[in-house]
């Protein structure tokens, strides 16, 4: 593992542990050059889900880019990044459980919706606007009173 501020590759592990849901061993290090420290995650490597788009083009799924995506709606929220890693975290191991190698991305994208719906709704209904492409205010509206009816 190189380390990110010199790109040197000796370091030592200080600490080792495994995730609160167990499927990654979190690693703390410690570069013997620049005395930087830096974190890195060990996951299994399971098979490639391919997610499988509206227009039907395939592309591989991508943790960083679901991550980056559930960001986007809780920016400015007081949603932690360990909440987002979650949500990233369970879908990613719903479609292993079930041994699917591809997943739709609607799909995908209700599971993102239900968890955040549980999480954030400010952040629920910025991702909903995106992900369902309202095309007035009142589909917008009606996201809404939705959201507000089922309290």
């Amino acid at each position: 593992m190189n380390c990110p501020s010199c790109g040197n590759s000796d370091n030592k592990v200080i600490d080792s542990r495994a995730t609160r849901d167990g499927r990654a061993v979190r690693r703390r290090r410690a570069c013997k050059a620049c005395k930087r420290r830096f974190t890195t995650y060990e996951y299994v490597e399971d098979a490639q889900i391919v997610v499988v788009k509206k227009d039907g083009r395939r592309e591989p799924f991508s943790r960083d880019k679901l991550f980056r995506g559930i960001q986007k709606a809780c920016e400015k929220r007081p949603v932690p990044q360990d909440s987002i890693w979650a949500i990233v975290d369970k879908i990613e191991t719903e479609f292993q459980k079930e041994l699917q190698s591809e997943a739709a991305s609607a799909k995908i994208g209700e599971m993102v919706m239900e968890e955040l719906s549980e999480l954030d709704e400010v952040a629920y209904v910025r991702f909903a606007s995106v992900y369902r492409h309202f095309k007035d205010i009142n589909q917008f509206m009606d996201e809404l009173r939705s959201i507000l009816g089922e309290k």
